[in-house]
């Protein structure tokens, strides 16, 4: 693997890593298996493609994913903990409807932004040359994104939030209402996808409506490579675990292509690397 290969891989696991952190949250931390990030993935990437070509600044644009994104987690919470409609299927009905959603906010499959001015290249009038400028912008933003759900996740609240996955029964023992630790965790969860379907956009150069295919499973391969290689410990670690998965795993991608697997096969690969980090431990345990 060449050096810009490396770089690109590096940009797109940074740009990625926010959405790993958002599937971490509804199924780690919540215990939740959410598909609404296939859908609230390129509904950040249409918010802010829409907004960017209506002039609107392209950081502003990013606000504006990150508020949608909690809205859609907001329709799959209503869903579940108001009409009692299963995880999986209430994640199904919400991503199902996000794509004539993102339909309409694009009002086309498909908003091009290479000409347009992007987050990526504000940073090049700056003076930092690419790549250098994609790794260092969505670096600074991944950090903080991290540092922010660290210290909340370490506040009373995020306690509950985390407990609420861990036990349900002892959270409601204790007078807290487990359905609006849910509505929380899912609001945030796909706060944090939207917000990187708007980084992907930007930093790819346009927005798609098909973008979000295959969202979960990617997240959740970061997930568990993260967890495999580093372990279970602290919340701070564990996150940095999963920034650390997302990156290795479209190292892993850039390194299958480099070998010449079809981008057809990249959804097998995918299913194939899930597969293997989640069985090693129990591999682990045979050989010991």
């Amino acid at each position: 693997m060449n050096l810009s290969f490396a770089l690109t891989s590096l940009e797109q696991g940074l740009a990625f890593a926010l959405m790993a952190l958002g599937v971490f949250i509804t199924f780690r931390i919540l215990d939740f298996a959410d598909l609404t990030v296939d859908g609230s993935l390129p509904l950040g990437a249409a918010v802010s493609a829409r907004l960017i070509t209506a002039g609107v600044n392209p950081f502003f644009s990013l606000a504006a994913a990150l508020f949608a994104g909690g809205l859609a987690g907001t329709i799959t919470g209503f869903l579940n903990t108001k009409l009692k409609i299963a995880p999986l299927l209430s994640g199904i009905l919400t991503m199902t409807s996000l794509y004539s959603i993102n339909l309409r906010v694009m009002g086309r499959p498909n908003i091009p932004l290479i000409s347009r001015e992007t987050i990526f290249s504000i940073t090049e009038d700056w003076g930092l040359a690419y790549p250098w400028n994609n790794i260092i912008l969505l670096a600074a933003l991944i950090i903080a994104a991290k540092l922010i759900l660290d210290a909340f996740l370490n506040t009373q609240l995020g306690f509950a939030l985390r407990a609420t996955g861990d036990n349900p029964q002892m959270i409601r023992s204790m007078g807290i209402s487990t359905n609006s630790m849910k509505m929380l965790g899912l609001i945030i969860s796909n706060s944090f996808v939207a917000l990187s379907g708007a980084l992907v956009g930007q930093y790819q150069g346009f927005a798609d409506v098909n973008m979000g295919i295959g969202t979960i499973v990617a997240g959740l391969a970061s997930v568990i490579i993260g967890e495999v290689l580093i372990g279970e410990h602290s919340i701070v670690v564990t996150t940095l675990g999963v920034i650390v998965g997302s990156i290795l795993y479209r190292f892993s991608i850039s390194i299958a292509l480099n070998l010449g697997l079809a981008a057809s096969d990249l959804k097998l690969l995918t299913a194939i690397i899930v597969v293997i980090f989640l069985s090693t431990p129990r591999l682990k345990k045979i050989l010991r």
